[in-house]
């Protein structure tokens, strides 16, 4: 793990002889891609400027496979890792998706419906928690919707996570829900995998060659693991709950502020 420094560093102290070395760009989804729930123009033409380049561009959520398709899809990007690292959605030659899986077919069917009686326990016994409406198109996870469409104290969230665990499950905390999974994958185990599998290479020996962006908590792992980490500026809502922080921080929020980080990369890459 990279130590990190106390304080969030502007995205303009990112030196530029590093930034001209990236070769690939690690990035969420929600409130780092989309603002609002959709994305945004600069960062759908961040995404294409970085492709052109010649970089790498994957994105790594928390969101269902099934929610993830047209996006993978339409999106001008090498993959989308979904569910938290456990599948992935790739582009074919025939231009549709070919969909990879961390774990066999009886383990996600033995998992899954181990999982459906822990999210209804949890609906029935913590007020106020509801299944996220993207629930339909979850195949490996689970997750209760903190700030999507419903809100959720602190208080609640931890009662949600505390439930999980309980039950033997990874629980973590995106910018909207509480997501919630049987298996030993995450975001970061999730990247390693992908490098792998599209790119065939080891992602370990190349970390000073990728940036990662995030928002969030469940996104702090990827941040202790990258020495280019960046947050975009809607970070600071979760900064106290942190156990990562980035090492740096963009001055826009949400997709403008990933369309930073693609600036401040090609920026560099062009000297």
């Amino acid at each position: 793990m990279n130590m990190k420094p106390a304080t969030l560093l502007p995205l303009a102290s990112w030196p530029q002889p590093t930034r001209a070395r990236v070769t690939g760009v690690l990035t969420d989804i929600d409130d780092t891609l989309t603002t609002d729930g959709a994305i945004t123009p600069d960062a759908l033409q961040a995404m294409a400027d970085l492709k052109a380049a010649g970089l790498h561009v994957i994105a790594i959520t928390g969101r269902p496979v099934g929610w993830s398709e047209p996006f993978a899809l339409a999106w001008p990007i090498d993959a989308i890792v979904a569910e938290n690292g456990a599948v992935a959605l790739v582009r074919n030659a025939a231009g549709g998706l070919d969909k990879l899986y961390q774990q066999d077919e009886p383990t996600r069917a033995a998992n899954y419906a181990r999982m459906q009686q822990v999210l209804a326990h949890i609906e029935a016994t913590i007020p106020g928690a509801q299944r996220a409406t993207d629930s339909a198109g979850r195949e490996t996870d689970i997750a209760i919707d903190h700030s999507e469409f419903t809100q959720l104290s602190d208080a609640q969230i931890d009662k949600v996570v505390l439930a999980m665990r309980h039950e033997g499950m990874h629980a973590t905390v995106s910018s909207i829900h509480v997501n919630g999974w049987y298996g030993e994958h995450n975001k970061l185990v999730g990247a390693r995998w992908i490098v792998r599998e599209l790119l065939g290479r080891t992602l370990d020996t190349e970390m000073d060659r990728w940036a990662y962006v995030g928002d969030s908590t469940n996104d702090a792992l990827m941040f202790g693991a990258f020495a280019h980490s960046i947050g975009v500026a809607n970070i600071a809502r979760f900064v106290p709950h942190l156990s990562q922080l980035p090492r740096y921080v963009t001055q826009g929020e949400r997709g403008a502020g990933f369309a930073e980080v693609a600036r401040a990369v090609l920026a560099a890459q062009q000297h």
